[in-house]
């Protein structure tokens, strides 16, 4: 199975929604780490929820954060949290939301943040 990741630096990468079932390939490409930044039912009921994603990560030995975000409506506590994960999450960490848009951007205000 081929993702279309955007690989930002060699320690991060960003991806459109995932399903539990891609977190195997994930895996196998070597992230360690996986960053959630989609609200659940953001798309209505078909959408995985964190907790199943959650859960398939765990069985998978890859570390795991829930931080949702709302499209264009990122916080500067949402920055802060996700420049805290980005320093203490083992990587490479692999983040996303619908389109990947979000994670990118989180993802670089969060390199602001001292």
């Amino acid at each position: 199975m081929s993702l279309p990741i955007s690989c930002h630096s060699a320690q991060f990468g960003t991806l459109g929604q995932i399903n539990p079932s891609h977190l195997a390939a994930i895996a196998e490409l070597g992230y360690q780490s996986v960053i959630n930044n989609r609200p659940d039912y953001e798309a209505g009921p078909e959408q995985p929820t964190n907790a199943d994603i959650a859960a398939q990560a765990e069985k998978l030995g890859l570390q795991y954060a829930f931080l949702p975000v709302v499209p264009g409506s990122i916080t500067p506590e949402q920055v802060v949290e996700m420049a805290r994960l980005l320093k203490t999450m083992p990587g490479p960490i692999l983040a996303f939301c619908r389109s990947g848009a979000r994670s990118t951007n989180l993802y670089q205000m969060a390199l602001l943040v001292r």
